[in-house]
């Protein structure tokens, strides 16, 4: 089976559509013929989605509503779900040391809302659908897909910040990425017997908004551009991402792949049954 084949008219949700890796995502799939569901809180979305012949849901998957609004959207357009991309994520400085308590829970429920109950919520309520879907799925077909958007701070570091990736003052962000490991797993594990993969893509500098932002903060605005003369694009990331769906039902499961600045960008040896992420 040919990937456009496979492809062609499979149903896609991409979270944190709205603009920078989302967005990329979205074209993407929707370019390999997929039909794709655009979901993000931001209105912005729905030009996103109109651009590129997709549904637009405007949502927040932090909550129990905005969940079964992205859902039944997919089912009613399209009659179900194949893949889901878990993109959508809130990154802040939220230093251990503050000591302003109110504060901490406030952040604690803005980021794992989004980062790790969304990403939960949401593929607990695709799971269905995509079992539905998948159990005839044969040799070289598609399959069901979870993808979770995740960081290189929970991968082993590499040179050159050899001494750890996770930065100072940034321990609610780190602590949601690594969650996303233990959904990985668990998913894997349980829904391969369904035809049904999941995998984490975790990458480091990667030009889109969020990083930007992170330089604006700092009153760097624009970056430096020999700065992101060095950072990967959100094409090289759409690209891996569609690697990995190409797979097909057969593919490795339970995987976070890794991407890092300064190396080549691509799937790597799959795995052992078993091995763990780290």
């Amino acid at each position: 089976m040919t990937m456009s084949a496979m492809f062609e008219g499979r149903v896609a949700i991409v979270t944190g559509a709205a603009r920078g890796l989302g967005e990329t995502y979205a074209e993407r799939l929707a370019a390999e013929g997929m039909n794709v569901v655009c979901v993000d809180v931001q209105e912005a979305v729905r030009a996103v989605a109109a651009r590129i012949g997709a549904l637009a849901v405007v949502a927040d998957v932090g909550i129990v509503g905005g969940v079964k609004a992205v859902v039944a959207a997919a089912v009613r357009g399209f009659g179900g779900v194949d893949v889901l991309v878990n993109n959508a994520g809130r990154w802040k400085q939220t230093p251990c040391d503050s000591g302003d308590r109110e504060q901490a829970l406030a952040d604690f429920r803005e980021i794992f809302d989004t980062n790790a109950k969304g990403v939960y919520m949401l593929a607990r309520a695709v799971v269905p659908s995509m079992i539905e879907r998948s159990k005839d799925a044969g040799e070289g077909a598609l399959g069901g897909n979870i993808v979770n958007i995740s960081t290189y701070y929970v991968l082993p570091p590499r040179p050159p910040e050899a001494t750890g990736t996770n930065p100072p003052g940034t321990d609610l962000y780190a602590a949601s990425k690594w969650a996303l490991n233990g959904f990985t797993q668990a998913w894997a594990l349980t829904l391969r017997p369904h035809r049904i993969r999941v995998n984490a893509l975790a990458m480091g500098a990667t030009d889109a908004p969020m990083l930007r932002n992170l330089f604006k903060q700092r009153g760097i605005d624009p970056p430096p551009a020999d700065v992101v003369a060095t950072w990967m694009t959100r094409d090289e990331q759409a690209q891996l991402l569609v690697d990995l769906l190409a797979e097909g039902v057969d593919g490795r499961s339970g995987e976070t792949i890794g991407s890092w600045v300064g190396e080549p960008i691509g799937l790597p040896p799959r795995r052992a049954a078993g091995e763990l992420i780290v």
